[in-house]
């Protein structure tokens, strides 16, 4: 159901130009879409025609958000190399397909976790990064924490490296088959303290998980 979920997503920001605010993801490329089968879902439903407005479309979403200059949103994680600024996302030309390396690419897939320091990425592109990388890209850009989603969490988010970082996961069963909750996130006026609250899955018409899905190695 993943074209109903954008036309509502869509609809929001229509109906809500100054509230609504949508960042992209490591799925929304031509590549993931292919895979995962967002391009085979749009095609079935509408055509090859639309498919190719949604590649448009996903190329102008924003990569970040920053919430009240202190909390910094996106969807995978911080960065390979130090020394990256708020200014240089800004400068970032994110009208593209995703390279596999560079800020877009790590604003897109990287992944904390518990060490200090960086790792290759277990998903290939992007990094692992720890604690004191966390700590030392909030100082000095003035945020206090960062808020990113990009894996399923049992219960829908996660706290990492002592508030610095949190996962946010909102779809709950992921794939209709990984039995965790989904989650979201309020954030209210000064007080910037994250509140979480879970939930669980819903009944759906039954559809098949990636029904619509191409494979690895025939995906082009």
């Amino acid at each position: 159901f993943s074209v109903e979920t954008i036309f509502t997503m869509f609809a929001y920001k229509l109906l809500l130009p100054g509230h609504f605010f949508m960042s992209r993801g490591n799925h929304e490329s031509d590549v993931m879409n292919k895979m995962y089968g967002f391009e085979g879902e749009v095609k079935k439903k509408f055509n090859p025609q639309m498919s190719e407005l949604f590649t448009e479309l996903f190329n102008y979403l924003p990569l970040c958000h920053l919430i009240n200059r202190k909390v910094f949103v996106c969807h995978g994680g911080l960065f390979k190399n130090d020394g990256v600024t708020l200014e240089d996302i800004k400068k970032t030309d994110r009208v593209r397909q995703p390279p596999d390396d560079g800020i877009m690419c790590d604003l897109l897939w990287s992944d904390p976790y518990p060490l200090d320091g960086r790792a290759p990425s277990k998903r290939g592109v992007g990094c692992q990064f720890g604690p004191d990388v966390s700590d030392a890209w909030c100082r000095a850009n003035g945020v206090e924490y960062v808020v990113r989603s990009h894996e399923v969490k049992p219960e829908g988010w996660e706290e990492h490296h002592n508030g610095r970082v949190y996962t946010v996961f909102s779809a709950p069963n992921y794939c209709d088959q990984m039995g965790n909750k989904g989650a979201f996130i309020t954030i209210r006026g000064d007080n910037i303290k994250p509140r979480f609250t879970s939930f669980e899955e819903v009944a759906h018409p039954t559809v098949p998980p990636m029904a619509y899905a191409s494979s690895f190695f025939n995906f082009m």
